[in-house]
């Protein structure tokens, strides 16, 4: 398993950014597939976006893509959320995830991931 921290959530007004970043501990970093999911209370953990070990395959929830960009530097060990155009909806507590494997099928779903950070609150105002 790998620890990892989130950070650069925050309050915002509706057309803003936020950057999102995902601080990993260890020296097996780039070995891992790094996903974003988002949480509001009494839903289900949704897909966000997820990238390979080598940033070649990438994937985007339709809610978000155009608007939000993931990527990662494998020499920090932090993967990071770029969001644009944020909405009202977008509203959530963001969650960095990490695992080994990751494929197309695979990276939507949340028990496909072995290890989470403990959340980051992004607030998008109307």
């Amino acid at each position: 398993q790998v620890l990892l921290v989130e950070s650069g959530g925050g309050l915002v007004q509706a057309g803003g950014s936020l950057r999102l970043s995902c601080a990993a501990s260890g020296r097996t970093f780039s070995r891992y597939a790094m996903g974003w999911f988002r949480q509001t209370p009494g839903k289900e953990r949704e897909f966000v976006a997820a990238i390979s070990w080598n940033g070649d395959n990438i994937y985007y929830a339709d809610s978000v893509k155009g608007r939000f960009t993931i990527s990662r530097d494998n020499a920090k060990n932090t993967v990071y959320l770029r969001m644009n155009s944020l909405k009202p909806e977008d509203t959530a507590v963001y969650y960095c995830a990490a695992d080994l494997t990751m494929d197309y099928y695979s990276a939507a779903v949340p028990s496909q991931w072995g290890s989470w950070g403990q959340g980051t609150q992004v607030t998008v105002s109307s």
